[in-house]
């Protein structure tokens, strides 16, 4: 899986450039103990936040175990997945288990179904068949132009089944920064 936990498309190198020095700013700033897993988990975080955590946690070396977590094989390319020291409790549930998309954590849930959690968080399906679920809502949409470039921060919470974790539903976050 790409190490990149966020979505950045940028025709302009100057921009991806100020907005490299920005994250290497807040990752070098993150403090570990202001870690609010399940408000990442559960889109109550901003996307800053999230940032400086994804930030540190992909260039900080021994970030997870640091943290007690414990990286386990995925069985997906596009997913990290850790095992919690302890568990923590996101919509209502309690898992010892997250993964990382490019975009966001979600939590790795057993015992409920991706339509009744979609249902309970008002989220609409935009795909619902028996072997597949996706669906998502949309918390934060903007955008914002700033030195003729255009910045669109996107936040949304997203309720999903993958193949590679078959009986569990993949419920999170997902933070995207696009700049044009």
């Amino acid at each position: 899986m790409p190490r990149r936990l966020a979505t950045l498309r940028t025709g302009f190198l100057p921009a991806l450039a100020v907005l490299a020095n920005l994250a290497v700013a807040k990752a070098n700033d993150y403090d570990p103990a202001s870690l609010d897993l399940a408000a990442l988990i559960e889109c109550r975080a901003d996307a800053p936040a999230y940032g400086g955590f994804a930030l540190w946690l992909s260039g900080e070396p021994g970030a997870a175990e640091k943290l007690g977590w414990k990286e386990v094989p995925a069985g997906n390319p596009f997913l990290r997945q850790y095992q919690l020291p302890a568990p923590v409790r996101v919509f209502g549930r309690e898992t010892a288990s997250v993964v990382f998309a490019a975009t966001g954590p979600m939590a790795v849930l057993d015992g409920v179904s991706a339509p009744d959690l979609a249902r309970e968080l008002g989220i609409t399906p935009e795909l619902a068949t028996p072997d597949k679920f996706l669906g998502e809502k949309v918390l934060v949409e903007s955008s914002e132009e700033a030195d003729g470039m255009t910045f669109s921060m996107r936040i949304a919470l997203n309720v999903s089944t993958v193949d590679s974790h078959p009986g569990t539903v993949l419920a999170g976050c997902s933070y995207a920064l696009d700049v044009k």
